[in-house]
């Protein structure tokens, strides 16, 4: 920062021109390929909809380290290719002069992305104008100040990078760890799970907005949209039903267990509070004696299992896992103790890959508050007169 701020002493004291930024760049739409043009196997990344590729072509029609604005899909979304790439029909690429900086304007039009989205044309497929994008009030302060700025803000993105990286491999050692100790023979007991506990699906009274209430003795109304996707635990819920409308629901306690039957089905969560459940869960109770409630949590999560359901809920027209597919499940009853001593070595894992409030995902939310920061501080500047 130090650095930066002597720089603009320095080479402009009286403030940092702005200027539209059609008048230094170039706005290019990308080209259309169609479905038999692309390919797996191409050497080069197709865009269109944002920055994960819509497949491979054998040529390129724009140059790495370039910035592009999506205008179709992620609408005002604004990215960065540091490799050579196809531009299809919906990308803008900002070709740059002599007088900017490729990586300073990708920061600075970052900054703008809340704007852009603001931006885009409803209709038959949502799109932001080409004009939009040009009209946009750039600084173009001198460019060994863009550069010391990109600096700065490289290292910050590199630093994230790194942290991500070391997660990806967490989860991964998680996985293994998780799906061999979980890895059970002859040595120990098997039941169903229909055997060892009560499951039922969830019920809805109807028309459920006869039932929504905000009055304080309301029974919590456990939705889909209630979950965090990373969360062990349900806490809270946006809705509550009446009293009348929990008798034609189904009621849970603290401690009972749910499961998705449709979209991502067979996520388990553990219930922190009471709560009624529609159709869409199915419902886990009365497992205590025979499994302790983290290592059901983390078996319901194996490989094994997970991909046991998968088969099972594909098997038909409509995936969807019901509850006689979850009752006829077989697994593992090894005794207390040893339920005990996996989940803890799980359950630290399981911390060091999704609290983020702890661990690898608290520091890579602090880099990236960090980087927010000085993004925004290094790219306000003192308009010139």
């Amino acid at each position: 920062m130090n650095k930066v701020e002597e720089l603009i002493r320095q080479l402009c004291p009286e403030g940092v021109e702005f200027s539209q930024l059609k008048e230094y760049c170039e706005v290019l739409r990308g080209k259309r390929l169609t479905k038999k043009e692309l390919s797996k196997e191409g050497d080069y990344p197709v865009f269109h909809g944002g920055l994960i590729p819509l497949g491979r072509y054998s040529e390129y029609n724009r140059k790495a380290n370039q910035t592009m604005v999506i205008n179709t899909g992620s609408v005002g979304e604004v990215v960065w290719s540091s490799v050579d790439f196809w531009s299809s029909d919906g990308t803008f690429v900002i070709k740059t002069s002599n007088n900017i900086n490729d990586k300073f304007l990708y920061y600075f039009l970052k900054t703008q992305e809340p704007y852009l989205k603001t931006q885009k044309r409803e209709g038959g497929v949502p799109t932001i104008s080409r004009e939009t994008v040009e009209n946009l009030s750039i600084p173009i302060p001198p460019l060994p100040v863009q550069q010391e700025i990109v600096t700065i803000l490289d290292t910050f993105t590199e630093l994230e990078a790194e942290l991500e990286a070391e997660l990806e491999a967490r989860k991964t050692q998680y996985e293994y760890y998780r799906n061999d100790l979980l890895t059970f023979g002859d040595e120990v007991e098997w039941k169903t799970l229909g055997e060892v506990m009560t499951i039922t699906r969830g019920a809805s009274p109807r028309p459920i907005s006869n039932f929504i209430t905000n009055e304080s003795d309301g029974v919590p109304w456990i939705k889909i949209g209630d979950v965090e996707p990373k969360s062990k635990f349900i806490t809270t819920t946006k809705e509550k039903i009446t009293k009348e409308g929990a008798k034609k629901s189904r009621f849970l306690r603290k401690g009972d267990f749910i499961l998705s039957n449709s979209m991502s089905f067979g996520r388990p969560y553990i219930l922190a509070i009471d709560g009624c459940i529609h159709d869409g869960w199915i419902s886990m109770q009365h497992f205590e004696n025979n499994l302790k409630p983290d290592f059901l949590y983390h078996l319901l999560r194996s490989n094994s299992i997970q991909n046991y359901w998968k088969q099972k809920a594909s098997s038909g027209t409509v995936q969807n896992l019901n509850a006689d597919i979850v009752r006829a499940t077989e697994i593992p009853i090894p005794p207390l103790a040893e339920q005990e001593r996996i989940a803890g070595i799980l359950d630290h894992f399981d911390t060091l890959v999704n609290d983020i409030t702890i661990g690898l995902p608290a520091e890579i939310e602090a880099r990236r508050k960090q980087y927010e920061y000085y993004r925004e501080k290094l790219l306000s500047f003192d308009r010139a007169e």
